[in-house]
């Protein structure tokens, strides 16, 4: 694990980690899957300096009735769903309970996914001029290197319900790469993954934000701008900035 502690923005976080994934250098069959929203700045630095392809996966936490803290399971790109062992039943959960609470999460997940990625239900949409991200196929991770980025794990839920999500996927080699997490996090992730990659894992953990200087929300528009830049110029040094602040941006 790299000795670094802070991170001047996204961008800067995202390139030393393209430095520890500099293997996956132009890989054919390698994909940085980004966690919207703040994983995306940092995905974007890691796709472009390894000339590789970046994409967002899209993952909403079914969390349990009354008890929203817990999670229940997962719904994710490409009409995925992941329930924990036990439920229904588990917590007094019922079926009613899951087909409510999923119905809530795809309608913001097909939201996001319309928004980010031109498609909806599996079928394209969008702007097609790529001003917008354009009209994105579905995922196929089968049989390809994914590289799943966040801009930083707390306690680790979202980012286990992505990884089972792309486990669904069959990619045939799962990394998971962030710039900072707790250790106890690294170390309930670090068994699911293949690979897993964090520069800094400090023992005094409170929220991600406080270990970069600048931590501002990302936005859609922002989403929406680094993936078109993603697909038509995978090669350019430098991301776009620019769109505006989101006050309901994720923090990772």
């Amino acid at each position: 694990m790299a000795d670094i502690h802070r991170f001047r923005d996204r961008a800067h976080a995202g390139a030393l980690l393209a430095r520890q994934l500099r293997h996956y250098a132009h890989a054919p069959d390698a994909i940085v899957l980004a966690l919207p929203r703040g994983g995306v700045p940092v995905g974007f630095a890691i796709a472009r300096r390894l000339g590789i392809a970046l994409d967002v996966l899209v993952v909403r936490k079914l969390g349990m009735p009354r008890h929203e803290e817990f999670a229940m399971g997962a719904v994710g790109s490409g009409g995925v769903r992941v329930l924990q062992p036990g439920v229904p039943g588990l917590m007094g959960v019922t079926e009613e309970d899951i087909e409510a609470v999923t119905a809530r999460e795809l309608a913001e997940l097909e939201r996001r996914e319309l928004a980010y990625r031109g498609t909806e239900g599996g079928m394209p949409g969008g702007s097609p001029d790529g001003k917008h991200g354009g009209v994105r196929p579905a995922l196929d991770l089968r049989g390809k290197t994914a590289i799943l980025v966040d801009d930083g794990i707390a306690t680790g839920s979202t980012v286990l319900a992505a990884i089972q999500v792309v486990r669904r996927m069959q990619p045939r080699t799962l990394v998971l790469a962030v710039p900072v997490a707790p250790p106890a996090t690294v170390s309930k992730l670090a068994p699911q993954v293949d690979e897993l990659v964090c520069l800094s894992a400090p023992p005094l953990f409170r929220s991600v934000g406080q270990w970069y200087d600048s931590f501002d929300q990302t936005s859609d528009a922002q989403v929406q701008e680094l993936l078109a830049a993603a697909r038509q110029a995978p090669a350019a040094s430098h991301p776009p900035t620019g769109g505006p602040k989101n006050e309901n941006a994720d923090d990772g």
